[in-house]
């Protein structure tokens, strides 16, 4: 048992993880409010894994221990270029949350607001533009950025389904 511990402890090791956002939720029962804790946690290696989870606990570190659990559960591959960029421009959506993620040269940086940076940095991505449309909800925002970055592909990807050269795709 000891043994599987520190086998789970040395995979999520190489993960970081960053809490975008802590609330503090009530629910009115009939003694009173119950207090709680949310927090949004967001978990990456750096190398195009990137995952998003929400912890809710009656205290903060519980609920953001929660919250990483979640995050290591939901890990989803990103397609990153040869200059740390997405391969293409891309819309993703979440809800009201729309994020437009745009392919950027070597040396522009993460040009992003709050939530949407945080995913993408722990994606790995190192040059990209962002900008979050609608809603400004963090949990939308971010689960937006994760379903867009989820729904690029790469030339070879696009390739393979195809049946053709990535030179015929690139032009």
């Amino acid at each position: 048992m000891a043994m599987n511990r520190d086998r789970n402890d040395q995979k999520n090791s190489e993960y970081n993880d960053k809490v975008v956002a802590i609330k503090r939720v009530s629910k009115t029962v009939k003694g009173g409010r119950t207090m709680r804790f949310s927090a949004l946690v967001v978990v990456g290696d750096g190398k195009g894994k990137v995952g998003v989870g929400l912890g809710k606990a009656g205290e903060v570190p519980e609920a953001i221990r929660k919250g990483k659990e979640a995050a290591m559960k939901n890990i989803v591959t990103v397609a990153i270029d040869e200059n740390k960029s997405i391969p293409h421009d891309f819309t993703g959506e979440y809800g009201s949350a729309v994020v437009l993620m745009k392919r950027a040269p070597e040396g522009t940086g993460i040009i992003a607001g709050g939530p949407a940076r945080a995913v993408v940095e722990l994606a790995g991505i190192q040059n990209i533009r962002t900008k979050s449309l609608g809603s400004n909800n963090k949990t939308n925002v971010v689960l937006a950025t994760l379903e867009g970055l989820k729904a690029i592909r790469s030339p070879e990807e696009i390739a393979k389904r195809r049946g053709k050269s990535v030179e015929d795709i690139l032009g």
